[in-house]
């Protein structure tokens, strides 16, 4: 297998999965900072790290890599785990997160359905776009999607007994959405998988009681103030190996208006 040493700006990070393959692993996608091609990093068994490699969103990680073998989307790179994962650098939200756009801009598509198109012509599996007129839901996660997560870290814990299972997040959150400049576009709703809203719905329970309102404030959250019109809005995206045609949101970029 062929390692090279790539350069990344990481814009994913979703909520942690066990794998009985893998044990538990975060994905992780960002684009080259060589090539501007977008990479998925997997797998990334993100709380085993060290303390100094647990990278944050927008770092720039050096990472050993080889293209998958059992994973035919262009985007896919297996990491070395034997290696160390270096944060060379963060970037910040400075000058309307300048640096943030400059890497990531150039990768933007005019919309999912086009992201829909190119993933049917070129494989396409991960990129980012603007969405119109959002809206943000949520429901109850099926619970045989529970049980299996809860089978698989029972069988993890088995064989290393300080993994402690993350629980997971008993609602599904979307988001729906046209796509821009599509006249044809009859709207999108796609599941939230960013790590960031699964913390939030973990950590805030101890300040909100209430259910409801625990929804309604991350609702408030992940719409009125993410997605405010102050922003300029673009959703993150990735597919699924096993079923290229469905996407999941993976994350929000959401520099300030007007900033260039």
């Amino acid at each position: 297998m062929l390692w090279e040493t790539k350069r990344v700006l990481v814009a994913v990070k979703a909520y942690p999965n066990p794998s009985k393959k893998y044990g538990e692993t975060v994905c992780v996608a960002g684009v080259d900072i060589d090539s501007g091609e977008w990479r998925r990093l997997y797998p990334i068994p993100f709380r085993d790290l060290d303390s100094a490699e647990r990278f944050k969103k927008y770092s720039v990680i050096e990472v050993k890599v080889s293209k998958a073998k059992d994973d035919a989307r262009p985007e896919s790179f297996k990491v070395d785990i034997s290696n160390k994962i270096n944060v060379v650098d963060v970037y910040d939200t400075s000058n309307g997160w300048e640096k943030r756009k400059k890497v990531l801009l150039p990768t933007v598509s005019a919309s999912l359905c086009e992201v829909y198109g190119e993933s049917k012509s070129k494989d396409k599996s991960l990129g980012m776009f603007r969405p119109h007129n959002i809206g943000f839901h949520w429901k109850v996660a099926r619970k045989k999607d529970q049980q299996e997560r809860k089978s698989c870290y029972a069988q993890l814990s088995f064989y290393n007994k300080r993994m402690e299972a993350i629980e997971p997040i008993p609602y599904d959150f979307r988001y729906s959405f046209y796509c821009q400049g599509e006249p044809g576009c009859a709207g999108h709703t796609l599941p939230i998988i960013d790590w960031e809203i699964g913390q939030a719905y973990r950590q805030w329970r101890g300040r909100y009681k209430d259910e409801n309102t625990l929804l309604e404030k991350i609702k408030e959250t992940w719409l009125d103030r993410i997605c405010a019109e102050k922003n300029d809005i673009y959703f993150f995206v990735g597919n699924w190996q096993r079923f290229r045609d469905k996407f999941m949101i993976l994350g929000v970029f959401y520099p300030p208006a007007g900033t260039g």
